[in-house]
């Protein structure tokens, strides 16, 4: 089975969420304090984490910040406030998803499910047990960089880069689909595979950190780019 760690000092709601996730066929553990959710992150085997943005002891921010730093488990950030810099620092700092207070149980459940099997996807590729996609492995290349669906590895101008699950099945997949305009909605519902409704930001933030680590020159993106209006693409060689 399973397991789900829920980092959340609100003793209501980590018991909501524990009840839902336990219903979809998930193991729960339960930490209320940043220090016990970072310590339990780092010595249990979780398929993902449910992490508050405020907590005691620590943050939602650090815990995240020192569990990127050590692994690539799947985070699931909860946050009380709408405000759009609140997401955007999180996804900003590796988290997968977020959902902001009150939230439908129901989808913190789906976002759940929907990280881990993007997790589990980038484990089995790099394992060499599937490709991406589940098709035939094959070289994805646009502007000096290069991706292996069979790996997972990413090469931008000769140097290795480091990404997310998130970041790699995102660029995958416009890489994949060169010459076509995609909506921050379509991506979200190909990408993510789940409704985009209100989850904009998620797309814009994963683009910027893609940029950030691929495009030669971030400020002026030659693969991943904005159509106004419409959304972005990796245009055809």
């Amino acid at each position: 089975m399973e397991r789900v760690l829920i980092v959340e000092d609100d003793e209501d709601i980590a018991l909501l969420e524990r009840d839902y996730l336990e219903v979809a066929g998930f193991g729960t553990e339960l930490a209320a304090t940043g220090p016990e959710g970072l310590r339990m992150a780092c010595e249990g085997d979780f398929a993902a984490v449910v992490l508050d943005v405020m907590l005691p002891g620590l943050s939602g921010y650090e815990v995240l910040r020192e569990l990127r730093a050590k692994g690539s488990v799947p985070v699931l950030l909860v946050t009380a406030r709408s405000d759009d810099i609140d997401q955007i620092r999180g996804l900003g700092l590796g988290a997968d998803d977020y959902v902001t207070k009150p939230f439908s149980p129901s989808v913190l459940v789906a976002k759940v499910k929907a990280a881990i099997a993007t997790a589990q996807r980038h484990r089995q590729a790099a394992s060499g047990s599937v490709a991406d996609g589940g098709g035939e492995a094959r070289r994805l290349t646009a502007e000096g960089l290069v991706v292996d669906t069979g790996s997972h590895e990413v090469w931008a101008r000769g140097s290795l880069v480091e990404l997310t699950n998130r970041e790699y099945g995102l660029l995958a997949f416009l890489l994949a689909h060169k010459g076509t305009v995609f909506s921050r909605d379509a991506l979200y519902e190909r990408v993510w595979g789940l409704d985009a409704i209100g989850d904009g930001a998620t797309v814009t933030v994963h683009i910027n950190r893609l940029r950030e680590k691929v495009e030669a020159d971030p400020a002026h993106p030659a693969i991943i780019q904005t159509v106004r209006g419409a959304g972005y693409i990796v245009r055809n060689d």
